[in-house]
């Protein structure tokens, strides 16, 4: 036998005659006999033989959680060597990516809803969409459970995105021809969006500044994002403006107005001109009074994508962010800093 023999069974639970059948559940195994290019190799490299529709990792992952065998007893090292002859048994379970979107019933801070827009206030903490890493507990399961239209729409109407420790505000589509015109009008720069940030260091010279800085993945570090040259690296334009709203010895407080939608824009931005956010840990910021990067989304105007109307919402910054600015001698009046224009280019 020069190759796996592979032997593919389904075990049927019996139906409970009392419930008529009702809690019928399928358990599928996979089994096979080890041949000789198997022998001496690590058992999670021939579990690949066995089921290669799953990741090697996933399959690591079942061996820590005792869901394979070898000759018959629970295999507790994705690292043990198999023999030749060795009789090998997986019990299939579904993946974290096949259950992520599920509903969850999760707390929503709703603030604005009708039939064809939802406009949420996002906690700190909560991760919007299913990820490596957290693929349950996100807001897209929450949106699942609050109404099962978003069922039907792509990524449950989700149209734009806030990092994991980012407050604020966020709107969310009710159908497909909603979202369409939602990504349409963010993409012709026609949706305003404005967020509160405290960053290291005071702010000197003019009140308000424009930066115009191409964003892509860093060249040296792919988990991250970089201001890049766009000569040598791939990336694209965005800019944002800060008004400057308040000093204190540690640092400052800024509004910022949301030119372009790029990931981590308004960090690299913060960061760019010397100012990283308070907790931003990624992009050189550290902890001074709050466990997260000191950021906010405070305002969110659009034109409405079906009555045309006129669509403002406005979000305080929740308590931990209030609480470094008084901590900082700092208050925070929801005009300060709105009919501001940025003074200079490129800073």
């Amino acid at each position: 036998m020069n190759q796996t023999e592979i032997i593919i069974s389904t075990l049927l639970d019996e139906p409970d005659a009392e419930d008529g059948g009702d809690a019928l559940a399928e358990v599928e195994w996979r089994t096979a006999i080890a041949a000789e290019m198997q022998h001496g190799v690590r058992l999670d490299r021939a579990l690949v033989d066995v089921v290669p529709e799953f990741s090697r990792s996933y399959l690591q992952q079942l061996v820590e959680q005792g869901h394979v065998s070898l000759n018959g007893r629970v295999a507790s090292k994705a690292a043990s060597k198999v023999k030749i002859g060795d009789r090998i048994a997986v019990e299939l379970r579904p993946t974290p990516q096949s259950q992520a979107f599920q509903p969850e019933a999760i707390g929503l801070d709703v603030v604005f809803e009708d039939e064809h827009i939802l406009v949420i206030n996002k906690p700190a903490g909560l991760v919007v969409h299913p990820a490596p890493g957290n693929w349950s507990g996100t807001l897209l399961n929450g949106l699942l459970a609050h109404n099962k239209v978003f069922m039907a729409v792509p990524r449950a109407g989700i149209v734009h995105r806030l990092d994991k420790d980012t407050s604020g505000l966020m709107v969310v589509a009710r159908s497909r021809l909603v979202m369409d015109s939602l990504v349409a009008a963010i993409a012709a720069r026609e949706v305003s969006r404005q967020y509160l940030a405290v960053g290291h260091n005071p702010w000197t010279g003019v009140g308000s500044v424009s930066v115009n800085a191409p964003i892509g993945r860093d060249p040296r570090n792919r988990l991250r994002m970089a201001v890049v040259d766009l000569e040598k690296n791939a990336g694209k334009a965005a800019k944002t403006d800060f008004v400057f709203l308040g000093n204190h010895a540690d640092g400052c407080f800024v509004r910022c107005f949301l030119h372009t939608g790029r990931t981590h824009q308004i960090r690299l931005h913060m960061a760019q001109i010397k100012h990283p956010l308070i907790g931003d840990t990624v992009y050189g910021g550290h902890c001074n009074g709050i466990q997260r990067q000191a950021l906010h989304a405070c305002r969110l105007a659009f034109i409405h994508p079906v009555t045309g109307g006129p669509l403002v919402f406005e979000s305080l910054p929740p308590k931990d962010f209030l609480d470094l600015l008084s901590s900082w001698g700092l208050g925070y009046n929801h005009g300060d800093g709105l009919d501001a224009q940025p003074s200079r280019v490129n800073r």
